[in-house]
């Protein structure tokens, strides 16, 4: 009997000691599928959204339709496309019709829907921009000045913050020295340009004082929207021997406007941009929009694909400046143009 005891002693012990055993290794296990499940969510916070299968979601807002501002807004669509792939991104594209309010209801509307970015075309629009989001990022583009537009006392080519962009700003002096050019014998010079744009106040301002310098006398003919354009081209026209306008977005949409009174008056346009000059202008000192809309796109992908900071990425500028001249108007109004320019071509 105390041998069968001792037997079943001996069994109860050993099973004791495999239970045990069990139990560890189970404990073991259990913290090492617990290890392995909380380092998952740190390999995905550091991976990019473009690896994880997001779809990024842009919101453009334009503030008018013409010429270069379609072209910057191609460019960029094109080249975030080209380099995201077309099911990676969507695009949210809308024209403001030219007014600062519908730029705010836009981007106002792209920050509650959370967009990824959001590409802010022209002026008004980044003001709109600036003032509906300190989080989304922002990039510019089509913005002459963003130490005026945002209105930056220690601008130093870096906005800081969620904003970025590139700039169409061309060397001001330069389009001053192409009236001397051109017209060597004018006395007066008509700087026309839409009051309310920011920008386009800049660009005068800096343009008046070069002109003075070369001794033109100026004179500043500011409308405030294009109710009021016809008046104040006309008014212009009869008192001016040459008239200069910036890179304008009222003006650039309403140059047919501009051309129906400057042409019978004799009166030749220098304009600030391209689309402009094609439209009502004489020559130009120009950028290609297209090409900075496809920087901007750039940028675009630094910051969606790549992770870069936008607080610290400058403001990038079109790296070319070419002479450009309308033909047909050169030719209506007896003008010669010397070497060194190029004719615009139609599209």
């Amino acid at each position: 009997m105390k041998t069968t005891k001792k037997v079943f002693a001996l069994v109860l012990a050993l099973m004791l000691a495999m239970s045990m055993t069990a139990c560890g290794s189970s404990d073991k296990e259990e913290s090492k599928d617990t290890a392995e499940v909380s380092t998952t969510p740190a390999a995905e916070e550091g991976s990019t959204a473009a690896e994880s299968g997001k779809k990024f979601k842009i919101g453009i807002c334009q503030l008018v339709q013409h010429e270069a501002l379609d072209a910057a807004t191609q460019g960029f669509i094109d080249e975030v496309t080209a380099e995201l792939g077309e099911d990676a991104v969507e695009f949210d594209n809308q024209n403001a019709q030219n007014d600062s309010n519908t730029c705010s209801t836009i981007v106002n509307n792209f920050v509650s829907n959370n967009y990824d970015l959001i590409l802010a075309n022209a002026t008004p629009a980044l003001q709109a921009a600036a003032a509906a989001t300190n989080t989304i990022p922002i990039l510019g583009t089509s913005v002459t000045e963003y130490g005026v537009a945002l209105q930056l006392s220690d601008f130093d080519g870096t906005v800081g913050g969620n904003i970025s962009g590139t700039s169409d700003l061309a060397p001001l002096e330069d389009q001053a020295n192409m009236v001397k050019e051109l017209f060597p014998d004018a006395k007066n010079v008509g700087l026309l340009y839409c009051s309310s744009e920011a920008n386009s106040q800049y660009q005068v301002d800096t343009v008046k004082s070069y002109l003075e310098n070369m001794g033109y006398t100026c004179k500043m003919y500011a409308f405030s929207d294009s109710n009021d354009i016809s008046a104040v081209t006309t008014t212009a026209s009869t008192e001016c021997e040459v008239i200069y306008v910036p890179t304008d977005n009222t003006v650039a949409s309403n140059t047919g406007i501009i051309s129906n009174i400057c042409m019978p008056a004799g009166v030749p346009i220098i304009a600030g941009e391209e689309g402009i000059c094609a439209g009502c202008g004489v020559a130009t000192l120009s950028i290609s929009y297209y090409d900075l809309g496809v920087t901007t796109g750039k940028m675009a992908v630094r910051i969606l694909r790549d992770g870069e900071d936008i607080s610290t990425m400058p403001i990038e500028y079109a790296p070319n400046f070419v002479k450009k001249y309308n033909e047909s108007v050169c030719k209506e109004l007896n003008i010669t143009i010397p070497d060194g320019y190029e004719a615009i071509t139609a599209e």
